[in-house]
């Protein structure tokens, strides 16, 4: 951040007084600028056995496959930007949701929150953002396409859960990759 969305001056970095956190300060006006997480909602989408995924038609990862999910927008709960993603990505519609995985991405400062849900029927197609979506089995899940840790990880999980037909929330941290030492 270069300059105040308030006024327009510069700013500078600077924990502020009453604070423990660097935060970007203005020098003109005083407007403390905080940054917080983006949260990202999605669905594990349903029909029988088979899950919906769809192959992205935007980076990051463009064609990779990935559960409908995206940012939450301002006025709107966590399950309706669920239910608002499944529906932009997938032209999906979803009933019965629960929540699921909590996945804390703090390194790229992000919280991703998956709902357990039902798709409504079979009538789901690519949205702008996807290049196709298709119903997998769990057998057919293409796990070496899947676009973020957040959705193999979730994909896991409701797996393994499913063979024993509990599904307790699941809250977790991904921490970052680890960078290759070179020699």
């Amino acid at each position: 951040m270069k300059f105040c969305s308030h006024c327009g001056n510069p700013v500078t970095q600077r924990t502020p007084e009453g604070d423990s956190r660097l935060r970007f300060v203005c020098d003109s006006c005083q407007t403390i600028h905080y940054q917080n997480p983006n949260i990202v909602a999605g669905c594990v989408p349903t029909w029988g056995t088979k899950v919906l995924l769809c192959r992205r038609a935007i980076e990051p990862r463009l064609g990779y496959w990935t559960l409908p999910a995206g940012f939450m927008e301002n006025g709107e709960t966590i399950e309706q930007a669920a239910v608002r993603e499944t529906a932009e990505e997938a032209c999906a519609r979803v009933r019965n949701l629960s929540i699921y995985t909590l996945i804390d991405v703090p390194h790229i400062s992000q919280v991703h929150v998956f709902f357990r849900a039902e798709l409504v029927d079979l009538d789901f197609a690519a949205g702008p953002e996807s290049l196709e979506v298709q119903l997998f089995d769990e057998a057919d899940i293409p796990w070496d396409e899947l676009a973020f840790r957040t959705v193999g990880r979730t994909l896991e999980c409701f797996f393994a859960d499913r063979r024993i037909e509990a599904y307790p929330v699941r809250s977790e941290s991904i921490p970052p990759l680890a960078q290759p030492v070179i020699i």
